[in-house]
């Protein structure tokens, strides 16, 4: 994380362009997201589709927890980056749920298990097929290959939880945890699934207090 960043203290803080501006103007002096704009050229190259940008304002390839979610959002054609301080309701909760964790901001990367944009420009977002998974698994190992630092991986929501075989097989013995997505439709169902996230994000903050042995929750 650059250490010239500004701290955000509240969720929604990219609804404001200047804010967007700002970040972006970040991303090129950000010299640890540099290998995850490469691998994300290539998808881009691959696939034919977007692929937002990671959030200088994260950890990139020295996060010690790696975030993953489902597919960008509509948001990210507003703000071209995969973070917490989108300004949609999935990206508040996340903000939320992981400051109430204490995880370190710098110590996370937020990525998509399909890491391009799969809905058409103006529609509605729509889960992926079962083809996009299957091309996104492609890209999961050279992902975890950029960070050495890596001590534990968080599965947000049913897509991303189909790639922990692909995961136990790129990274043997990496502890993973598994967490519900944290869209509003799906937070507001139960009181319990609030509950699920805040404990699964409480596990993955152990994993990452004991920095002798990042395998054994501390």
């Amino acid at each position: 994380m650059n250490p010239a960043a500004p701290e955000i203290l509240v969720p929604k803080s990219l609804a404001d362009p200047g804010a967007v501006a700002a970040r972006h103007a970040l991303v090129e002096a950000s010299p640890h997201l540099a290998p995850l704009r490469r691998l994300a050229e290539r998808i881009r190259a691959e696939q034919d589709r977007p692929v937002p940008e990671a959030d200088p304002l994260d950890g990139g390839v020295a996060a010690r927890l790696l975030l993953l979610l489902e597919t960008p959002g509509p948001a990210t054609g507003r703000t071209a980056f995969v973070s917490r301080d989108n300004p949609t309701g999935t990206a508040a909760n996340l903000f939320r749920f992981l400051a109430e964790a204490g995880i370190p901001r710098a110590d996370t990367l937020i990525w998509n298990a399909v890491p391009w944009v799969i809905h058409a420009p103006g529609a509605r977002n729509r889960a992926p097929r079962t083809g996009e998974i299957r091309a996104a698994q492609a890209y999961l190992p050279p992902l975890m290959a950029l960070m050495p630092n890596l001590a534990t991986v968080v599965l947000s929501g049913r897509v991303s939880q189909t790639l922990a075989p692909v995961l136990a097989k790129a990274r043997p013995g990496l502890p993973v945890v598994a967490i519900p997505h944290p869209s509003p439709t799906y937070v507001c169902t139960s009181p319990e699934v609030p509950r699920r996230i805040a404990a699964g994000l409480a596990e993955a903050r152990r994993y990452l207090s004991s920095p002798d042995d990042p395998g054994l929750p501390g």
